[in-house]
């Protein structure tokens, strides 16, 4: 279903495909093992990568009630991203019954002021 969507972008003059499932797989590769298969695994590491490497450093990893292993994978790599990209600026949100919401905000507030500082500087 992506083929045609991907077809198009290769045409476009202002679009970029998105990365093959390969291409993603060596983003991931020095950060982690592609063994990690529990939850999103490495492929949400995976994406992190391809968003800085595209261009966009800032980044809300959002973690969706009970996804313990995507839980432990997303904020497991944050810091290691974070070494390897020193642009990144990456945050982990939780949603579920225990978050708070004024503090999944005030996160997010962060990220932007950080982002904010981060664009006016460069």
């Amino acid at each position: 279903m992506r083929g045609p969507i991907v077809k198009a972008m290769r045409k476009s003059k202002r679009l970029e495909p998105p990365a093959t499932i390969y291409e993603l797989a060596d983003y991931a590769r020095p950060v982690l093992s592609l063994c990690n298969s529990m939850g999103e695994g490495w492929l949400l590491t995976a994406e992190m990568i391809e968003l800085i490497h595209t261009g966009t450093p800032n980044i809300v990893c959002t973690q969706p009630f009970a996804c313990l292993p995507n839980h432990v994978t997303g904020k497991g790599v944050i810091k290691e991203l974070r070494r390897l990209n020193p642009e990144s600026n990456i945050v982990a949100v939780d949603y579920d019954p225990g978050a708070s919401e004024v503090n999944q905000l005030n996160r997010i507030k962060l990220m932007i002021s950080i982002a904010k500082s981060n664009f006016e500087k460069s």
